[in-house]
């Protein structure tokens, strides 16, 4: 009997809703998966991709999975994983450089022997990179073969490559396909003439409101069958409220419905709906964050009265641009930045250095800043930005962060 952990999507470095204890979430969750294959002395790590948020994740990040990889290098259990679409780049792969360190094994045409099974990688392909794609596994003489891949397949919904084209095209038949890419867990067989599993293990951890139920890993096991279990992870709680607001409800009934939940610690989330007045997101938010919520999402989903209507005129932008700085009537230190990133001849490519150059040399020559500062506190108002996504299947759009004095790095700083 050979026992693999199937795990993927772990997207390490991810700051969800830019709260650092979010990330330090995605990493716990990562540990916790490998806590419990060295619990259950397990033959192997799977892994299917987007181990990292981001092709350029931040020294914090990578020291964070060298700390995992170690404890599971120290307990003699491989490591096997490709590279998901998050973390790809075009040049040596961050896998690379923990294989050179012994501490993984990328997955590719040649198999990775675990006690019987011969696993195989492919790494994400573009859908432009997919036809005429040479599927070159070499033979084994392995009692199951494996190919742990990452895309959104087919015959599962929302799938845009047919898993079928690669069991047709593959030299090697696979008693399964180990998938990453899609958070929901979710498992099939393909039937005659394949006879092969296909399953998602899902997200380690919550990328989007969407994912509402428990995050966690499979365990396959490989005897003259192939057995494959779920495994949930203790992840932060997310509380999920669903309002449907009456006639003359609003604000107050929001929060009366999250007075019926303990909101310690949680990610708070609120979808409105039905007819009602106007909600007032602020207090929400307030009421959430006084009985103890990490943060708060509110999604009104009701039909909202049309806005009046707005002049446009295209005669002379500049003004226009210059009367509405006039009306956000903005500090010195925004002005310069606004004029750096609008108006500037600073290339694409070294506007993010310059920009936090400038912020540098403002906070330490002027500690006036950007706004106001609070007269109690000392902290400085700003708008709430956009959350951030994980993957295609997602709600939400894909960025980088930095933490802190946590800089990005690359290959090039270890190689």
């Amino acid at each position: 009997m050979t026992r693999i952990i199937h795990t993927g999507d772990t997207h390490l470095g991810y700051q969800q809703y830019h709260r650092p204890e979010r990330r330090a979430d995605f990493l716990d969750s990562f540990r916790q998966v490998v806590e419990d294959a060295i619990a259950r002395d397990v033959d192997a790590v799977v892994h299917a991709g987007d181990l990292f948020h981001d092709r350029r994740p931040t020294l914090s990040d990578v020291l964070g999975a060298l700390s995992v990889l170690r404890d599971l290098s120290d307990a003699d259990i491989p490591f096997l994983a490709i590279v998901g679409n998050h973390e790809s780049k075009r040049d040596a792969q961050w896998l690379d450089l923990f294989e050179t360190m012994g501490l993984a094994t990328r997955l590719g045409a040649s198999p990775a022997l675990v006690d019987g099974v011969a696993v195989y990688g492919l790494d994400f392909v573009p859908r432009s990179q997919r036809d005429g794609l040479d599927y070159g596994f070499e033979s084994n003489d392995a009692g199951h073969a494996v190919l742990v891949t990452h895309g959104l397949f087919e015959p599962f919904a929302h799938g845009d490559w047919d898993a079928r084209d690669i069991l047709t095209s593959s030299p090697v038949a696979f008693d399964a396909l180990l998938l990453g890419d899609d958070h929901e867990p979710k498992t099939t067989r393909v039937e005659k003439p394949y006879e092969t599993w296909l399953s998602y293990c899902g997200s380690t951890e919550r990328a989007s409101t969407a994912e509402r139920a428990e995050r966690g890993y499979n365990i396959v096991v490989f005897e003259e069958a192939i057995d494959i279990r779920r495994r949930g992870l203790d992840t932060r709680d997310f509380v999920f409220v669903d309002v449907e607001l009456g006639h003359g409800e609003g604000t107050t009934r929001v929060t009366e419905r999250l007075s019926e939940h303990d909101l310690t610690d949680s990610v708070v989330v609120v979808s409105i709906d039905g007819e009602g007045d106007p909600v007032t997101p602020a207090t929400i938010e307030d009421y959430a964050a006084e009985r103890g919520a990490l943060t708060t999402r509110i999604t009104d989903h009701r039909e909202q009265p049309d806005e009046p209507d707005v002049e446009v005129t295209f005669a002379d932008p500049d003004d226009a641009v210059r009367d509405r700085l006039e009306e956000l009537q903005l500090s010195p230190a925004a002005r310069e930045l606004d004029e750096t990133i609008r108006a500037s001849k600073v290339a694409d490519s070294n506007l993010a250095d310059t920009v936090q150059q400038r912020v540098a040399e403002r906070i330490e020559g002027d500690r006036s800043g950007f706004g106001t500062p609070s007269e109690t506190d000392g902290t400085v108002s700003g708008s709430d930005e956009p959350e951030a996504t994980a993957d295609p299947t997602t709600d939400e759009t894909a960025s980088k962060q930095t933490d802190g004095d946590d800089g990005q790095i690359t290959m090039e700083d270890y190689l």
